[in-house]
């Protein structure tokens, strides 16, 4: 029978997959215990403390280092791991050709974050039954074949420092065979960095190379010459390699690096080796250092602000037709419950038709029970309409319905009261027109126009007056909010919006 194999690559995958959906299958799972039932509601603190503390990308990493580890004691290794502070370690693979300054790069990396340095002599000096193995085809001129090395490479890399500690693979892999080994070996680099540079500068530096025998490091005579003089008398010219042979290995590097190059795109950064090394380090470590975005479902919850007339409606919709979120509108849900044959649409309808504000606790009711459905907790939502003071929106913190986003959509009074009290609809087509943007097609449409009188000046300054009481103690409970100029071309508003909605917001904790 032949074994199957799975890439660490797929294991990742099916977890991503497996857990992005687990929390809707769980749901639908309860929805079908009880088909009856009334729509399935979920805590919204559920959605928040999972974001709040990456939960997804804690148990992602958990796993992805218990496939890689393979830890005889998983429950004991967790703990360790938990316990650490952070389940993160590096795990690095430094690629390039000759001469591009990897042994330098690799050794300050080392300095820096105290990873493991690997190399392919350091891995030969483990005194081990597979290592002797090796060295029996190096005595007699013969490569080592590739999944004796591959296992070398397991082994040295299971050990508790680099397994702790996090590694730099340096000059590994150097073919896209060996690449493929290591990754169904479980060999998975968080960040692979290709260092560049064009071959003339190649074989300049490798002509000039220096090395000290007591430490390893590699000099130059132009690019890069050590200040201790003690150090200087002890260089050494490195074994000579002739510029065919250089050559030749140089070949070999560019017939390698597009395959290896696909083989780690996800991870993979290259960066230009013919620059000052300082300059080349501090990239490489602002990479190393770097978090890749994260693959955690990301629910939106957004609250849109701001004067009658500024767009939130608009804005709402673009936003849920895009992103397929949940459009709410506070005067629209209310308007929809009380059509309902429901106690809750019986006790607010009076107020409707009388045209009196609903009590805050009614309001709040439902909506909290409209955020709390399935298809906002697992899609995320677009709320305006409310809260429209500060006590409103704290009742709506106190309820755990807390918004990722929050937008200000901000516009004069003089522009407010153009775009409002000029606005009009087409009772037959049910189309909205407006005197300057977009007038009635023709004479005919024109006649027939009506206008509502909540969009007169005079309730529209009251609204207005009334917004802007408000405003300044919403903006201060609400410090991270995005201010947009509302005072542009709705798809330009989108723009700016949209440029700050897509994504999840940096965990500062």
């Amino acid at each position: 029978m032949t074994p199957i194999t799975f890439s660490l690559a797929t294991c990742e995958c099916v977890l991503a997959s497996d857990l992005d959906s687990c929390y809707k299958l769980t749901a639908n799972h309860l929805i079908a215990m009880d088909e009856t039932a009334k729509p399935l509601r979920i805590p919204p603190e559920m959605a928040i403390y999972a974001e709040k503390h990456e939960i997804f990308d804690l148990v992602q990493t958990l796993v992805t280092n218990l496939m890689v580890d393979k830890p005889e004691d998983p429950i004991q290794y967790l703990i360790v791991l938990l316990k650490r502070g952070s389940v993160e370690v590096p795990r690095v693979m430094l690629l390039g050709p000759p001469a591009s300054g990897k042994r330098t790069v690799a050794r300050k990396l080392c300095e820096h974050t105290q990873v493991i340095h690997i190399t392919d002599s350091n891995i030969l000096q483990e005194d081990t039954d597979l290592t002797k193995k090796a060295l029996q085809y190096k005595a007699k001129q013969q490569e080592i074949p590739c999944d004796l090395w591959i296992k070398l490479i397991q082994q040295r890399l299971s050990k508790i420092d680099c397994v702790r500690r996090g590694w730099v693979l340096e000059g590994i892999p150097q073919t896209r065979e060996e690449a493929l080994s290591l990754q169904e070996a479980g060999v998975a680099p968080n960040h692979v960095v290709l260092l560049e540079a064009p071959d003339a500068v190649l074989i300049e530096r490798s002509q000039g190379k220096r090395i000290d025998p007591v430490t390893g490091d590699v000099y130059h005579v132009t690019f890069i010459w050590p200040e201790d003089k003690e150090v200087v008398q002890r260089l050494e010219r490195q074994k000579t390699v002739s510029e065919e042979q250089l050559v030749a290995q140089l070949m070999q590097h560019h017939r390698e690096v597009h395959a290896l190059r696909k083989t780690y795109r996800n991870c993979l950064k290259g960066i230009d080796a013919d620059q000052p090394h300082v300059d080349v380090f501090d990239q490489v470590l602002t990479y190393i250092l770097s978090r890749h975005c994260s693959v955690a479902p990301h629910t939106p919850r957004v609250l849109l602000f701001g004067p009658p007339g500024s767009g939130k409606s608009l804005q709402a919709k673009l936003i849920s037709q895009k992103y397929n979120i949940v459009n709410l509108c506070c005067g629209e849900l209310l308007e929809a419950v009380s059509a309902d044959v429901t106690n809750m649409g019986e006790l607010i309808k009076p107020y409707l038709e009388s045209g009196q504000q609903v009590p805050d606790s009614m309001v709040l009711q439902i909506l909290t029970e409209r955020l709390s459905r399935l298809d906002c907790t697992t899609r995320g939502w677009v709320l305006h309409g409310f809260p429209r003071d500060l006590e409103q929106a704290e009742k709506l913190q106190e309820s755990n319905f807390i918004p990722s986003r929050v937008f200000f959509l901000e516009m004069t009074d003089d522009v407010a009261i153009e775009r409002v009290t000029l606005r009009s609809i087409d009772p037959f087509t049910g189309e909205k027109y407006h005197s300057l943007y977009k007038p009635a097609p023709s004479p005919e449409v024109q006649t027939r126009l009506q206008f509502n009188p909540k969009d007169s000046e005079a309730q529209l300054l009251r609204q207005l007056k009334e917004y802007w009481a408000n405003a300044s103690s919403l903006q201060d409970l609400y410090p991270e909010a995005v201010h947009i100029n509302a005072d542009q071309d709705p798809h330009t508003v989108f723009e700016s919006l949209e440029s700050r909605l897509v994504g999840r917001l940096q965990n500062d904790a």
